[in-house]
C-alpha cells in the first residue's frame, strides 16, 4: 500500500479550505438569529473599509425569534449596551472565525456610514423621512454590523425597483399622529415631545414604521420595538 504523500520536508500538505460563500456565511449567522440583510463589491480599497475588502455584507436581526434569543444571552444582565455588547461579541467572534472584519453602527465617533452603505446594498432605499426601508424587513430594518470580506462573494441581483414603486397608499407619508414624519421631512423636537407623552410608539414602536406593508409582513416583535424607541427617548 503507498504511502501518504508529503512535502520535501517530509509534512502532510494543508487540506485546501473551501471558498466563503454566501450560504456558508447565512449559516454560520442562523443560530443567532441574524441574517444578511444586503451586501455590495468594493471598488478597490475604500476609505473607512478595512484595506483589502472585496465584499462588505450588512448584518441585523432575523425573525422570528430575534428578540427572545437576545434576552436569554449573558449581556442581558442589567448593565448598559447590552444589544450592542452581544453584537460585538457575536459578529467579532464570527468575523475572526471567517477571516474577516467586524464594523458596527455604535461605539464612535467616528461612525461607520452604515446609512449610505445601505443603500448600495440593493436591498435597501431612502424614503422621503429619510427613514430606511428593506426589501422584505420593511421600515422595522435596523443592522447590528458589518462583515468586510477579502473575497469577491456571489450576491444576488439588486432590486432596482424597491417596495416603495409599487405601494398603491404610501400610509407611512401619513401615519405620524403628530406630523413629526412626513413627506416634508423629520421634526425631532415634535416627534421627541410627543413621545414624552407615552402612548402607541414608546410601547410598541414607531407608528410610521408599523404602517409599512412590508413592516406588517415581519415578524418583529412590539417589545423590540419598545426597546429601541426607549433607547431613542432617554
Amino acid at each position: 500500500m503507498a504511502g501518504r504523500q508529503t512535502d520535501e520536508a517530509g509534512m502532510e500538505p494543508a487540506a485546501a479550505v473551501p471558498p466563503l460563500t454566501l450560504g456558508a456565511v447565512a449559516d454560520r449567522l442562523m443560530p443567532h438569529q441574524l441574517e444578511v440583510l444586503g451586501g455590495f463589491h468594493t471598488k478597490g480599497d475604500e476609505p473607512g473599509l478595512p484595506p483589502g475588502t472585496a465584499t462588505l455584507l450588512l448584518i441585523g436581526p432575523r425573525e422570528p425569534g430575534f428578540w427572545q434569543h437576545l434576552q436569554a444571552q449573558p449581556e442581558w444582565d442589567g448593565a448598559p449596551e447590552p444589544m450592542d455588547r452581544w453584537s460585538r461579541r457575536v459578529i467579532g467572534r464570527l468575523a475572526c472565525d471567517l477571516g474577516a472584519k467586524a464594523l458596527f453602527p455604535f461605539g464612535g465617533p467616528p461612525w461607520h456610514p452604515f446609512y449610505s452603505w445601505a443603500l448600495r446594498s440593493g436591498a435597501v432605499w431612502e424614503r422621503p423621512v429619510r427613514l430606511l426601508v428593506h426589501s422584505w424587513q420593511g421600515l422595522m430594518v435596523s443592522f447590528r454590523g458589518a462583515l468586510a470580506v477579502t473575497q469577491h462573494l456571489s450576491l444576488p441581483e439588486p432590486d432596482t425597483a424597491g417596495p416603495c414603486a409599487t405601494c398603491p397608499d404610501k400610509p407611512c407619508l401619513t401615519a405620524c399622529p403628530v406630523s413629526a414624519l412626513t413627506g416634508a421631512g423629520y421634526d425631532v423636537p415634535a416627534c421627541q415631545t410627543h413621545l414624552d407623552q407615552g402612548g402607541a410608539c414608546m410601547t410598541g414602536g414607531c407608528l410610521v414604521r408599523r404602517a409599512c406593508p412590508r413592516s406588517q409582513t415581519y415578524a418583529r416583535m412590539p417589545e423590540h420595538s419598545a426597546y429601541h424607541m426607549r433607547q431613542f427617548h432617554r
